[in-house]
């Protein structure tokens, strides 16, 4: 009976040991804007390195470069998988949360991001939004009256300030249907605040109403009618990504600030020779509108004075309808578009159907979502890939 006593104790003794441990992570968690609630620096002054979970390609190589080999860095999405509509496993997860640092893109690309960071809150681990604080646009209108404007005036010599320009009035334009949508959707509700006194169930009917009102708003841009993520495409933008992720490695462990400093310089420094190739490369241009069968290059156009015109949305596996095909096969055909762009990871079909049409050519217009099992073998990465896009931008420019 007293050897059972004994145990008890010793049992409850353990347990009351667990629970303060758990208690003491917490308290001591730091306040990062980019971290889980309760995350921590990691203690590597042991030598110990960072455990580092990355969402997709682009963050991962960014992760890579700044880490060094102070850190494990592992992508989630294998190679060759689209991660526009991947989705993380149970096992997935857990991986994440026991991570101490997650990277992200943020901007919508991860649609699962949500999951982690509800999985993530009173854990250690960090969590890095790497497009925070960048200036995020809306996803490209498939309008192309905006692109044959912006082409006419770009003819005249004045490509990039008539880019930015343009830009701006489809912003505009784009606020000007939204201020319109919210006045419909406020007649709307009038009209369902009314219908309500008579019949219990039209605030359900209502709240319906409003979402179709919404995702009719987004149609008008025939994308997901979300924010455009994918700015990784623009070296500018990139080197904003690469220096969130230099700052959020410093707060996971700070006794390597210098040295994640040190490691994004150099890279930042790749990244700026890149971009100065873009501009040279681009400035000559013939033209400055391209056909893309995935709306990825906002970015890379806004910031080269280019023109996107893509023949689906946001996401690459969009179906175009006839009349967008139509549409498009028109505007090629008054704008002498000789090349149609597709894109690794996900079926050429579209875009070699428009070609097809045309008499033009399709070639790949990268956007370096992930690496193919060919990149890989040939050594490719996120610059030799960027270079590959620029070669194709340059000779579909100037046919």
């Amino acid at each position: 009976m007293k050897f059972w006593k004994h145990s008890v104790t010793v049992l409850f003794l353990s347990i009351m040991l667990v629970v303060a441990g758990c208690g003491s992570n917490a308290k001591n968690a730091g306040s990062n804007q980019n971290a889980a609630p309760d995350s921590a620096p990691v203690n590597t002054a042991a030598g110990e390195k960072l455990k580092i979970k990355t969402s997709f390609y682009p963050m991962y190589e960014f992760t890579r470069q700044v880490a060094g080999d102070l850190a494990e860095v592992e992508n989630l999405v294998p190679a060759g998988v689209e991660p526009h509509d991947w989705e993380p496993s149970p096992q997935d997860m857990a991986a994440i949360t026991d991570a101490d640092v997650f990277v992200y893109n943020g901007a919508g690309m991860e649609s699962w991001a949500e999951q982690v960071l509800d999985s993530a809150a009173g854990q250690h681990v960090l969590i890095i939004e790497a497009s925070n604080g960048l200036e995020i646009m809306e996803g490209t209108p498939h309008s192309h009256d905006h692109e044959g404007h912006d082409h006419a005036h770009e003819e005249e010599g004045h490509d990039h300030d008539e880019a930015d320009h343009a830009h701006e009035g489809e912003e505009a334009h784009s606020h000007e249907d939204g201020e319109h949508d919210h006045e419909g959707e406020d007649h709307a509700h009038g009209e369902n605040d009314h219908a309500h006194e008579e019949e219990a169930h039209d605030h359900d009917e209502a709240d319906h109403a409003h979402e179709g009102e919404e995702a009719h708003s987004h149609d008008h841009d025939h994308d997901h009618g979300g924010l455009d993520p994918h700015v990784w495409l623009s070296p500018a933008m990139a080197i904003q990504q690469v220096r969130n992720i230099e700052k959020g490695l410093s707060e996971a462990a700070p006794e390597h600030k210098d040295a994640f400093k040190a490691n994004a310089d150099a890279y930042v420094a790749q990244l700026e020779a890149l971009d100065k190739e873009f501009q040279e490369g681009l400035k000559d241009s013939l033209r400055k509108d391209f056909i893309t069968q995935h709306a990825a290059f906002g970015y890379l156009a806004k910031q080269y004075g280019l023109t996107q015109v893509p023949i689906a949305g946001l996401s690459p596996d969009q179906e175009p309808s006839a009349a967008q095909m139509a549409e498009i096969i028109e505007f090629a055909k008054e704008h002498n578009v000789k090349t149609i762009f597709f894109e690794t990871l996900v079926s050429s079909k579209v875009a070699d159907t428009i070609a097809a049409e045309l008499g033009a050519k399709s070639a790949v217009l990268n956007p370096i979502e992930g690496l193919t099992e060919e990149d890989i073998a040939g050594g490719l990465d996120y610059l030799g890939l960027m270079r590959q896009n620029l070669e194709a931008l340059k000779a579909a420019l100037n046919e």
